[in-house]
């Protein structure tokens, strides 16, 4: 059996040691920054933001469009270049120049683009809050890991040494100086703490396994991580983490913060921008036009016909009217000429034509919209106020309970060391007592399971107060280091 469990606790390690590569804390965080699902999502929304600031600058130009039409108009239509309506069948050319610009909308534009660029720097500290949370999640893992591979290394540890009892107590079995029940109940306690090996084991893979998919990581690609002794882990003195000190330093460095005062920045400018759109707006416009037409009409020959009457009469005196007579022509059969436009160079220079102006826009009524869009942003750039108050209050309750939570973990961590060290002294002193047969098995069995559990409630405690050490250390703005 001991052969065995070496066998196991070799597997352990080696498998370990086997992955490719070990992998510190910053490299873990680096890693899952950049690779994190979440934090590319916010990324790209900060492009979005970082595209409409750039296109409400670019909406400070003027505006300059070209448009151009062509043509086939069939039967009775209107000559675009004499405006006479015409039976005839003729291809139309036209092109247009337009360009417009605002010259003065009470700095509405300036404050929309001044506004669109806060919004962008503040997605942006939206990203980075995203890193830091992640950071944080992947430092937890990380600890959890390492917590838990220690956790293993002292179930490995009592496993030998149950081992080890057993072997000198059936030693003494077989040469009569204890009773079988006593090899029985050490036999129990070793079943016990392989039990206790095995899930120890199985929780450090599980852990392993949830820092690769924070790290969206294959769950079948070789990863492990570079274990430090935790007693090795730099821990800044409680006294160097005063809550109030902490929070001022937080004000200024936390990304949600920056977030919060960038937001209310920008709702002043809407303010303004909405504001804007109670008084007039005035612009600039100018465009060049022109158009041809192109057709061939045939002219025919001339067939006099005759005179025909009018209906109109002449007066020749003395009560005597003659009717008006004119003469009638038709279409003959020759075509003598085709009747053409100019060329479609001439027309265009004989049709060209210019505008310009400016323009005025008066909002009189128009259902309050503006007043409400007004109204809208004021009360927008309240709750953005409310936001950062309620955010500053959390912020500053949340340093304060990791500060008492960390000065309740190091007085923890102490009483429980002092526990640990109680329970082994027991423990050897049971030990002692057992060899000279002055203690029971059971007894003996009891003090070692007490001495185990004094071990991991220490291990506990020392790891929780990192943590909580480590917190205060990212709210200060120290970033996260193992």
């Amino acid at each position: 059996m001991r052969r065995s469990i070496q066998l196991a606790l070799m597997l352990l390690f080696c498998s370990a040691a086997g992955a490719q590569e070990k992998w510190d804390l910053r490299q873990c965080v680096d890693h899952a920054v950049k690779n994190n699902i979440s934090v590319r999502q916010t990324d790209l929304q900060s492009r979005f933001s970082a595209l409409t600031y750039s296109q409400s600058k670019s909406a400070q130009l003027p505006s300059f469009n070209y448009s151009g039409s062509v043509g086939y108009r069939l039967g009775r239509s209107e000559n675009p270049t004499t405006g006479v309506l015409e039976d005839n069948n003729f291809l139309n050319l036209g092109m247009q120049l337009q360009s417009g610009v605002t010259v003065f909308n009470w700095f509405a534009r300036k404050n929309t683009i001044e506004s669109n660029r806060l919004s962008y720097e503040a997605d942006k500290q939206q990203t980075e809050k995203i890193k830091n949370d992640i950071s944080l999640n992947v430092a937890v893992a990380y600890l959890q890991i390492l917590l838990a591979r220690e956790q293993a290394n002292i179930a490995a540890a009592q496993v030998e040494l149950s081992l080890s009892q057993l072997e000198n107590t059936r030693k003494r079995v077989e040469a009569g100086s204890l009773p079988e029940l006593n090899a029985a109940e050490l036999e129990a306690q070793l079943a016990r703490d392989s039990s206790s090996l095995i899930t120890a084991q199985a929780n450090a893979v599980q852990f392993l396994l949830q820092m690769k998919s924070l790290l969206n990581l294959d769950a079948g690609q070789p990863f492990d991580i570079a274990t430090p002794p935790v007693n090795l882990i730099p821990v800044d003195p409680i006294a160097d983490l005063l809550p109030e000190a902490v929070y001022a330093s937080a004000i200024k460095f936390m990304p949600q913060q920056k977030i919060n005062e960038l937001r209310i920045l920008a709702a002043k400018k809407n303010v303004d921008v909405a504001k804007a759109g109670l008084y007039p707006s005035f612009t600039a416009f100018g465009s060049l036009s022109t158009n041809a037409i192109n057709f061939r009409r045939p002219v025919y020959n001339q067939v006099f016909n005759g005179y025909v009457p009018t209906g109109a009469r002449v007066d020749a005196g003395g009560g005597t009217f003659y009717p008006v007579e004119v003469p009638d022509y038709s279409d003959g059969s020759t075509v003598v000429r085709y009747f053409k436009p100019g060329s479609i160079t001439k027309q265009f220079n004989t049709n060209f034509g210019q505008s310009v102006g400016i323009g005025i826009s008066v909002p009189i009524l128009n259902g309050k919209a503006a007043h409400t869009a007004w109204d809208r942003s004021k009360v927008s750039l309240q709750l953005q106020e409310l936001q950062k108050e309620q955010g500053d209050l959390q912020l500053k309750q949340d340093i304060y309970k990791a500060y008492n939570d960390a000065t309740a973990a190091l007085q923890k961590y102490n009483a429980d060391v002092k526990a640990m060290q109680t329970a082994e002294k027991a423990w050897s002193f049971a030990s002692k007592r057992y060899e000279l047969n002055l203690l029971s098995a059971y007894e003996m069995v009891t003090s070692q399971t007490n001495m185990q559990r004094a071990r991991i409630q220490a291990l506990y405690s020392q790891y929780d107060y990192v943590f909580k050490m480590k917190l205060l250390e990212f709210y200060k703005g120290q970033g996260l280091k193992l």
